[in-house]
């Protein structure tokens, strides 16, 4: 399946892959290279209008594995208010 994306992310993610997290490195250590059950994961991964941390294509999965950085913690409070 080609995953379909807006092109002016791609050099948004080349940077976002330059400065990750550390948890986003932790968990690169273990899925790059194939490494989870032969699958393959791609890191900053654009899809449409987003970029995910991490995708595997053949699962269909995205990963975000650091979404407080994204004010989703401002969003949660203005909610449960």
């Amino acid at each position: 399946m080609k995953v379909l994306y807006d092109s002016k992310l791609k050099e948004l993610s080349r940077k976002l892959r330059k400065t990750s997290t550390k948890a986003e490195i932790k968990l690169w250590i273990y899925i790059k290279g194939k490494q989870l059950m032969g699958y393959d994961f791609h890191r900053q991964k654009p899809i449409d209008n987003y970029i995910v941390d991490f995708f595997c294509n053949k699962l269909k999965l995205a990963v975000e594995v650091d979404g407080y950085t994204h004010g989703f913690e401002k969003t949660l409070k203005a909610v449960s208010e």
